[in-house]
């Protein structure tokens, strides 16, 4: 509903008076005939001319060369004025202006979006009694008295105290507990019903589609004003109902709506794609700087991960968005501590040359995981997508939700929102912490602590053997039902579900290994460095470390992962260990496959995303890829003259091609230049309604001068101006690996196949990947657009 009126709103202003300038048609001429006024796609701007239809991929060289003619005619012009001198400054100006609204609407949005989960989180288990509107946190800081329990306080009600006056007993629990499961299912159903009914493309992470977008694709729609409505409000529903996904990866998508809706601000931006791209990548930056409060992670998110053509400009302009976003999330201070990161950590103690092992085991467990997650979970949305499954999203959520909130409740490490739980996992114990995971034994004599402001290693106490078995079910939990919730029809992040499973496994093998420490400091492997009484091992580091290698078996990030993770926790001197775990977790997982999760996703929905990563090691040449292939009919071509109106608009008619290669004729097959479809209906359309005497027996002309015509024909209608005269072309025997690389390097659509000059064929970039499909076994038919 409310996508097609966004599809057709941004339809309607992408057809706007853009004009084809390439640096194919600036040597087109035509020569009048007779009193006859002939309209050339060049000298008068054709409105739609130039553009793409939906699911379609973008010409990269021809963006390019428009946007280098736009700016050699304002260069040239700003010498003859003033004003045109200040335009030309405008013009240079706007792409960083653009940058700092992208900065500020992407912060302001996060920031609410932050303040608003967190609220609703908390609303599941009670509600503040001096404001309604205030979280658990914030109402306990408005409590002057100090109070006992760990986050209790005589402010702060929980569902059972406010209906049945009390919070001890069976009674109060199982009222606890229903309206937990309630609020799940309210906020998820109200998530799942406003995407379906208003944005369908509010759903899910975002990223792929994202990536593809970025690769040159089109979707109309995708990054529109309704989805950016929708997407920010079902992400708060969504992450506030207790599912198992995280709002990082939705905020890209947020950011990159942003940026999009603002394009449209400025003309250069607005009136060609490949400029639009060099700002969707900086929006990705941003939404990872917000997302995570890592502003220098997200320029390098953003490089590593979903760009396909990041020029150096492009980096100071992310830099620089990143910057402003970080800034005004700061401002709006959504954590309430005055810091910018989401997990800020305090490490006293250095870590030790052999604990590099057991981080190296972290790193073995992340890309085991991160292989295992991608496997189950494309398995999985296969399901949804070819069984019945996939016909009631509303019901497939609701029961999620359901399942989730009943498992969830009765563990407080499940019950809890991932970030809380992350940082509950990085916490560093104190001597004055009451969490469980602190729940260690007091040595009898309190001096035996160690240096600084940290607590030597001590024996586990029962409640750290509690919290220990908790953790260990809410692992196995999180890893089983994050499977089939990443995907489902409502905002979904994979970020914190699977940072959580890491620092869950890495918590339980730190506090083993402080253990360990403890009971066999006269070892080999701890004598020299970890005397009785010292702090010698940090539980919260392996926990950092295990959802830095999780997180990077998923996505298969490294170097921004982890800037990300120091950034994230401020814990600058573990970066060894960082690296160390991310690149172990990236080779194991690399081992049973080299796609990351969003690269899976990308080939399950059939998007046409060449992936550089993906080698070519098959000896095919570039005739067998080409269509036609050999005993195919021969190639539906166009001819530089001799085709009347009515000839070209049945060929077009009776075809479903994107482009037709124009060659000198039908027996030399001589390749002169490439139209494209939609160019060819336009200007077609165009000349009926605009130019007296354009009729289908009109011949249709694309040489450089109009050839003489008896005074009884209707006048020609000349087309030169809209054909590119260099379209890039290979040889039959150019090998595929090559042509590949072209297709990737240049952001090619199509490339024309000669042999001597001659016309054999053509390859799409569809036809590239069908290929590479076919070599890797997989079924070509799952490539669905071109």
């Amino acid at each position: 509903m409310g996508w097609e009126f966004w599809k057709k709103e941004l339809d309607e202003e992408e057809l706007v008076e853009n004009g084809f300038e390439g640096h194919s048609s600036r040597r087109a001429s035509t020569n009048g005939i007779g009193p006859t006024h002939l309209v050339d796609p060049l000298e008068e701007p054709v409105p739609g001319l130039g553009t793409y239809e939906d699911f379609n991929t973008i010409d990269w060289v021809r963006e390019k060369s428009k946007d280098r003619d736009r700016h050699r005619e304002i260069t040239n012009k700003s010498r003859e004025s003033t004003v045109a001198l200040l335009h030309r400054i405008s013009d240079a100006f706007s792409g960083w202006l653009l940058m700092l609204l992208v900065g500020l609407m992407a912060g302001a949005l996060a920031g609410g979006i932050d303040i608003a989960a967190h609220w609703m989180t908390d609303l599941k288990g009670g509600v503040c009694l001096v404001g309604f509107w205030f979280n658990h946190e914030h109402c306990c800081w408005t409590y002057n008295e100090t109070f006992q329990e760990r986050d209790r306080c005589p402010q702060w009600k929980s569902w059972a105290e406010l209906i049945t006056g009390t919070s001890e007993g069976a009674f109060p629990y199982i009222m606890d507990y229903l309206m937990y499961i309630f609020w799940a299912l309210l906020f998820s159903f109200l998530a799942v019903t406003l995407v379906r009914a208003f944005a369908p493309y509010a759903c899910g992470s975002g990223i792929p589609e994202i990536k593809t977008i970025l690769s040159g694709f089109i979707i109309r729609g995708y990054l529109g004003k309704w989805t950016l409505i929708i997407k920010t409000i079902t992400l708060v529903l969504a992450v506030s109902s207790g599912l198992s996904l995280g709002k990082e990866g939705p905020l890209v998508h947020v950011a990159c709506c942003c940026a999009n809706i603002l394009c449209h601000l400025f003309t250069k931006y607005r009136k060609n794609e490949a400029k639009r791209r060099e700002v969707l990548s900086a929006a990705a930056a941003v939404g990872v700087s917000v997302a995570f409060g890592a502003p220098i992670g997200g320029v390098l998110f953003s490089l590593e991960e979903v760009s396909y053509y990041f020029p150096l400009k492009t980096l100071w302009r992310s830099f620089f968005a990143a910057l402003v976003a970080a800034f005004t999330l700061r401002s709006i201070n959504p954590f309430g501590n005055s810091r910018l990161v989401l997990f800020y950590v305090e490490f006293h103690a250095p870590w030790h040359l052999v604990e590099l092992a057991p981080f190296i085991l972290l790193g073995i467990f992340g890309g085991l995981w991160g292989a295992l997650f991608i496997k189950a979970n494309i398995a999985w949305c296969r399901i949804r997508k070819t069984t019945r499954l996939g016909h009631y999203p509303i019901m497939e959520v609701l029961v999620v939700a359901a399942l989730t909130a009943l498992v969830s409740y009765p563990n407080s490490y499940t019950r809890m929102s991932g970030s809380e739980l992350i940082s509950e996992l990085f916490n560093d114990c104190s001597l004055l912490d009451s969490s469980q995971l602190c729940g260690y034994e007091q040595p009898a004599n309190m001096s035996e602590t160690g240096a600084g402001n940290s607590l030597a290693d001590r024996p586990a106490g029962p409640e750290l053997y509690t919290a220990l078995w908790q953790l260990a079910l809410a692992l196995i939990f999180k890893m089983m039902i994050t499977v089939i919730t990443f995907g489902m029809k409502v905002p979904s992040g994979l970020f914190i579900p699977s940072m959580a499973v890491g620092a869950i496994a890495g918590r339980l093998l730190g506090v083993g290994m402080e253990q360990l420490a403890y009971y066999n400091h006269d070892s080999i492997l701890f004598r020299g460095w970890c005397s009785a009484g010292a702090d010698c091992i940090t539980p919260g580091l392996y926990a950092m470390v295990g959802a830095a290698a999780c997180l990077g078996g998923v996505t298969r990030m490294t170097v921004s992962l982890v800037v990300i993770m120091f950034e994230l926790t401020g814990g600058l001197e573990y970066i060894v260990p960082l690296m160390a775990a991310t690149m172990t977790s990236k080779w194991v997982a690399d081992a049973f496959g080299r796609e990351g999760i969003y690269e899976a996703h990308i080939r399950l929905n059939g998007y046409p995303f060449l992936e550089a990563k993906e080698e070519i090691d098959h000896n095919s040449l570039a005739v067998d890829v080409m269509t036609p292939r050999r005993g195919d009919p021969a190639l539906t071509v166009l001819t530089q003259e001799g085709m009347t109106v009515g000839e070209v608009e049945s060929l077009i008619e009776s075809t479903r091609f994107s482009g037709f290669p124009v060659v000198l004729s039908q027996e030399s097959q001589r390749l002169v230049g490439f139209v494209l479809r939609r160019d060819l209906l336009i200007s077609i359309d165009n000349a009926r309604k605009r130019q007296d005497g354009i009729v289908s027996a009109s011949q249709v002309v694309f040489t450089e001068h109009l050839p003489p015509l008896s005074p009884e024909a209707p006048p020609p209608l000349p087309l030169r101006g809209i054909m590119d005269l260099s379209p890039f072309t290979v040889t039959d025997h150019t090998p595929i690996d090559i042509t590949v690389d072209i297709f990737r390097k240049l952001g090619l659509r199509q490339c024309l196949v000669t042999h001597n000059g001659k016309l054999l064929g053509i390859i799409t970039k569809k036809d590239v990947l069908k290929h590479m499909a076919q070599i890797a076994n997989r079924d070509p038919d799952s490539i669905l657009f071109n």
